[in-house]
């Protein structure tokens, strides 16, 4: 299967680094983001990664080249700039992902979730799901959350919300009334919810939107007190 890693994006919190680095090559505990993403791919079975070029795009494709370096191969999507946010960029991208379902991952999160687990639910990915998210508890930064979840489904809206991690598993057929052009994924994620299309799971582990310079501290933190994680 394939995967594409969201990388579009300015990271408007993170200046001035972000000025001449892209948000997903910043170090953490020594390694860029993405690479943390790369390898977690690598040792779930995904070698075939989509990458979307935006903001500073071609340090990426300096940094990353074709991906034979990490053991991997990577295709890029060039969505120049202004990027097209995350739904019109996974739209823009799809020529690339094929038909079958494929994993999203956005370039600015730090996880230790076992990404096998979803490419073992792709193998068994009911036919009228569109997509399959993991959640995780709402950080400070995020305290109403996105989602309710119940009986492993998404809820659009509940008196329980979690956030949404930024890690999942979608269908292309999300995207069959879509329009070129830029969109958010929010939305298209909503209204599969209420027609019964989306399953979710809540992840316990370890989990951040490397977002601001504080974030990025804490998780530095973090790790250099624990084991590598895969991802």
């Amino acid at each position: 299967m394939k995967a594409m890693i969201l990388a579009a994006g300015r990271g408007e919190r993170m200046r001035p680094i972000t000025d001449v680095t892209p948000k997903p090559l910043i170090p953490v505990a020594g390694k860029p983001l993405i690479e943390w993403h790369i390898s977690a791919l690598k040792a779930a079975g995904v070698s075939d990664i989509v990458v979307n070029l935006g903001w500073l795009g071609e340090r990426l494709r300096e940094h990353l080249g074709d991906g034979s370096a990490f053991g991997v191969s990577i295709a890029y999507s060039e969505e120049g700039w202004p990027a097209l946010e995350t739904g019109g960029g996974i739209h823009h991208a799809l020529p690339l992902l094929g038909a079958a379902p494929f994993l999203l991952l956005n370039g600015d999160v730090w996880t230790d979730y076992p990404l096998a687990q979803l490419v073992d639910r792709a193998a068994n990915f009911p036919g009228n799901e569109v997509a399959h998210l993991i959640l995780v508890a709402n950080p400070a930064h995020n305290l109403r959350g996105d989602f309710g979840l119940a009986g492993g489904r998404l809820i659009p809206a509940c008196a329980e919300s979690f956030t949404f991690s930024g890690l999942s598993l979608l269908r292309p057929e999300l995207f069959a009334d879509c329009a070129p052009g830029a969109f958010p994924l929010a939305p298209l994620l909503r209204d599969a919810a209420i027609r019964g299309r989306v399953s979710a799971e809540f992840h316990d582990g370890r989990w951040s939107d490397v977002g601001t310079p504080e974030r990025l501290a804490a998780i530095e933190t973090l790790l250099s007190s624990a084991p590598e994680q895969p991802a």
